[in-house]
């Protein structure tokens, strides 16, 4: 029996809603995406608003960002404080829903000060992207790709006028066998200056692909950039005073001591380092999406760089100087941008850039490597002084209170609701106004 599947005529005839199979979703104007939702699942008048809320964004901005869209989903956006980057103070835009977070970075931060803040680094913005071909070992493709690499790397540029004239574009070429799946594969390594640059290196590999055959026989697989950017990285350090963890139960050395224990824990065990990091990057997500910034890329590439030896570790190193100082650092891949695709077209992600002071990607890099330190020293302070539920819970508890609020808003929203269908029913029985009501 051959599926049926409903049509569209014209962009303003209405999809049959009984099954979620609705080709030309995306063609319709969003308010007629929304009446589609409304008569599929039964939203009332006020859900099918509360979807349909654009924020800061227009409809057309949301018809850009993603296809299918009906709505933006709003996260509260704070400023984590005191954060002292390489002797400059710095204001952090963090979009997220956790309540402690925020709490957590800015603590962090403060703690970092006696020390002198965080000191940063990174290198230039070199993102990668891989060239699959299926190729037999016994070609000489070594000395080939050895021979054309600058020829390659000149083609790959060709067509990039404006981002070579900015200093970047295709600067390396490198390459590895996998005997298991018969496959050579050319990396193609390019700076993408202020961009993110995925959509850059996916241009230059599909590009540069095209012409393998022509230097040995070969068949083309993948062409694709990595998101493990382990040529672009960001590292922060810091050092507290022990001093500075003086509390009433504990001794500052104390909890040093404490922290480190810690930090040992997570290096030794897989599900402890799984929930530190959990935490670091507490702290990096929400800057990443308050800055419109791909979290999931830099996610991914985190994990992988901190399973690279083949062992989970956490991503950030705690130690004990010479003084009793508490030392850490956080070194990691960090693709961000300051130029293109969200970061110029949403507004509050410009706000956010132009809060952070129009850094360069890779001053941005810096600063979100940053907060990930000072969220996981917060964390592991917390873990090892008075455990981590007691500030968290106290901050959990303004929920737990506004849950109570709408509940009661709620069941009085439906008691009245009930009311009034009821006045209304009865009205209708009689013959009465209740006809007219709307």
């Amino acid at each position: 029996m051959m599926e049926h599947t409903p049509a569209i005529h014209g962009k303003n005839q209405p999809l049959p809603t009984s099954s979620s199979r609705l080709p030309g979703f995306y063609e319709l104007a969003i308010s007629e995406r929304l009446n589609i939702l409304r008569d599929f699942s039964g939203l009332g008048q006020l859900e099918t608003s509360q979807l349909g809320h654009f924020g800061t964004l227009s409809g057309e901005l949301v018809d850009v960002f993603i296809e299918n869209g009906v709505g933006t989903f709003g996260l509260p956006l704070g400023i984590a404080t005191n954060f002292l980057i390489n002797g400059r103070d710095v204001l952090v835009p963090m979009a997220v829903e956790e309540t402690s977070v925020l709490a957590a970075a800015s603590h962090g931060a403060k703690l970092t000060r006696s020390g002198g803040g965080f000191s940063t680094t990174s290198t230039e913005s070199i993102m990668s992207g891989q060239i699959q071909l299926f190729v037999e070992a016994s070609v000489p493709f070594r000395e080939i790709l050895e021979e054309r690499r600058e020829d390659l790397l000149a083609f790959a540029n060709r067509g990039q006028d404006s981002l070579v004239s900015r200093g970047g574009g295709a600067c390396d070429l490198t390459w590895h066998y996998i005997q298991e799946i018969r496959s050579l594969v050319v990396m193609l390594h390019v700076d993408t200056r202020d961009a993110m640059g995925a959509n850059i290196v996916n241009t230059m590999c599909e590009k540069l692909s095209a012409v393998m055959p022509d230097l040995f026989p070969c068949e083309i697989g993948l062409r694709i950039l990595t998101n493990l950017c382990d040529r672009r990285l960001a590292r922060a350090e810091c050092r507290i005073p022990a001093q500075v963890f003086d509390t009433p139960k504990f001794k500052g050395s104390q909890v040093v001591d404490r922290i480190y224990k810690a930090w040992q824990f997570a290096w030794h065990d897989i599900h402890r380092a799984t929930t530190n990091n959990k935490g670091v990057m507490n702290g990096i997500d929400p800057v990443l999406i308050a800055t419109g910034n791909d979290w999931r890329a830099v996610e991914a590439g985190a994990h992988a760089w901190t399973a690279r030896t083949g062992v989970y570790r956490p991503l950030a190193d705690w130690s004990v100087n010479g003084n009793g100082d508490l030392v850490g650092v956080l070194e990691m891949p960090m693709a961000v941008g300051t130029v293109g695709g969200v970061t110029k077209l949403h507004p509050t992600a410009q706000a956010a850039l132009k809060l952070l002071g129009m850094p360069t990607a890779r001053q941005l890099a810096e600063v979100v490597v940053s907060v990930g330190l000072a969220q996981n020293l917060s964390a592991l302070r917390a873990l090892a002084s008075e455990g981590i539920q007691r500030g968290h819970m106290s901050l959990h508890q303004k929920n737990l209170e506004l849950m109570q609020i709408k509940q009661r808003h709620d069941l009085l929203a439906t008691t009245e609701t009930r009311e009034i269908n009821m006045s209304g029913e009865g009205n209708r029985s009689t013959g009465r106004q209740g006809a007219t009501r709307q």
